[in-house]
């Protein structure tokens, strides 16, 4: 069969305008519902022990957008479009806001580990190293100066530990003072100067333009391992969390039930507020999880818990939605279970 040159232009147009559609990257992030993974294959404490139900993290999926993408964003609910840059910031690429996500899953960790084995009364110990530098905005003071993965250990003759010590100190100062920050880079320690200034996005808050994260080693007995893959961000703090001292303690907290749940959780046991909680409502009632864990963020009208217990009524699920505000709140609920 023969083509006329009319109909492979024809052809050659039809390709170009279905490749755009679908493969063009436009400046809009969508998110939508993702998934709700049982975390038994994600969480192994050394022998511990087994439940009959399952602890679920849940995630929403999110990506560039491209023009189909972007239409059936418009026409779905529970998927939201956002300008690009109110999701990574002008000067961050793919790359480094994907490793910030992934840094932020680390530090959640952590955290989850610290929070249960202190409730399961098992061996800890913490040791602090430092401030971690996740990422350097360009453009700000630390920009050329300071570098992805430096390890902050001192600024102006002070030790740094912690990254809420670094940040109050910063606050104390203002723009145009020069602080004198020692870091680790390379295993090598060296010393750099920076000028601070105000950011007025920020309410004009001093600083030098970095993301960090405490460097902390947390030493536990018996072991545990997370195998999260490229799972990011810190929201499954929370169910991290239960589902280790679930592992840690002879009785079975899920009581045979598929538990879901979401919430960032700090050294200290607290759940704080998630992005996106709407499409993971949606995402454990897909995979017919029965109780939904939501921060309460201490009764707030707007709170986690809130838009979760409206978007149950939106879906007509008879799934439990469950304030709390700290791991305790959960790990209460769920003792009482029959």
């Amino acid at each position: 069969m023969k083509f006329t040159k009319r109909q492979i232009l024809y052809l050659v147009i039809v390709v170009a305008i279905a490749f755009f559609l679908s493969a063009y990257k436009l400046p809009y992030y969508i998110y939508k519902p993702g998934g709700a993974d049982a975390l038994n294959p994600i969480v192994s404490v050394e022998d511990g022990y087994k439940s009959e139900g399952d602890m679920h993290l849940v995630t929403v999926r999110g990506g560039q957008a491209t023009p189909i993408q972007y239409l059936w964003a418009k026409l779905l609910p529970h998927q939201e479009i956002y300008p690009i840059e109110e999701i990574r910031p002008e000067g961050i690429s793919e790359d480094e806001y994907f490793h910030v996500q992934l840094q932020m899953m680390e530090n959640s960790q952590e955290a989850s580990k610290v929070v249960a084995y202190k409730a399961a009364k098992e061996d800890i110990t913490i040791e602090y190293d430092g401030v971690y530098v996740v990422s350097v905005i360009e453009g700000m003071p630390a920009d050329g100066i300071l570098k992805m993965g430096d390890r902050i250990i001192g600024i102006d003759g002070n030790e740094i530990k912690e990254s809420q010590e670094l940040i109050e100190f910063i606050e104390n100062k203002k723009a145009g003072d020069e602080i004198s920050i020692e870091v680790v880079r390379d295993n090598k320690t060296i010393t750099e100067n920076i000028t601070l200034k105000a950011f007025e996005q920020l309410d004009n808050k001093v600083g030098i333009g970095i993301q960090l994260v405490t460097d902390r080693r947390v030493k536990v007995d018996p072991k545990v391992d997370f195998s999260s893959g490229s799972i990011g961000g810190p929201s499954a703090g929370l169910m991290f969390s239960l589902e280790i001292y679930d592992q840690l303690t002879e009785k079975d907290l899920t009581h045979g039930y598929q538990i879901a749940g979401t919430g960032e959780i700090d050294y200290e046991g607290n759940v704080m507020r998630i992005g996106g909680i709407d499409k993971k409502v949606i995402a454990a009632d897909k995979e017919g999880c029965k109780i939904f864990f939501a921060p309460n963020e201490n009764g707030a009208a707007d709170s986690n818990y809130e838009v979760a217990k409206k978007t149950a009524g939106e879906i007509g699920t008879d799934m439990k939605i469950v304030p709390v505000d700290t791991f305790e709140d959960a790990l209460t609920y769920l003792q009482k279970l029959e």
